[in-house]
């Protein structure tokens, strides 16, 4: 029985980084080579984060559930113990882009849409530049804490 929660649990480990790995090295460029305005794509873009964050988010949970139970049947160990550490990063992280980034984006994007002047939509385009270069760093992040999280789960 060990074997095979420890084989869910690498499993798991694998599928969430596989997913990280689409959406921020695919998924993310191929909407920036969109011709649409920015207003679709980034409707686009949220509608595709929606869909992903309910698969993502039990692909994430069920990891560390699995990651928990492999610890009580093998033996809690410092390897254990990083993991959870960096499952809770991941857990902030992908928060920080739902409940933030992702929201804010849009709003901006909408508000560029409307902008009255070309004035006002320049500054807010270049703030939606500024929060979507911030964005994708912390996606490179989640993307580098996932590998560790997948290089621990193989290793313990």
């Amino acid at each position: 029985m060990g074997a095979a929660i420890h084989t869910l649990h690498v499993l798991l480990a694998g599928v969430w980084l596989g997913g990280v790995v689409f959406t921020t090295l695919v998924v993310s460029p191929a909407f920036k080579g969109m011709k649409w305005s920015e207003a679709e794509r980034v409707g686009a873009r949220s509608a595709v984060g929606r869909q992903y964050a309910k698969v993502g988010t039990t692909n994430l949970v069920l990891l560390l559930v699995l990651a928990v139970v492999d610890g009580l049947v093998r033996g809690f160990g410092a390897v254990f113990y990083v993991e959870y550490g960096l499952l809770g990063v991941l857990f902030v992280l992908v928060g920080m882009h739902g409940a933030y980034f992702g929201r804010r984006l849009a709003e901006l994007a909408r508000a560029e849409s409307q902008a009255e002047n070309g004035e006002e939509a320049r500054k807010l385009a270049g703030r939606r530049h500024e929060l979507q270069r911030l964005s994708f760093g912390v996606s490179l992040l989640d993307l580098a804490v996932s590998v560790v999280v997948v290089i621990l789960a193989v290793n313990i």
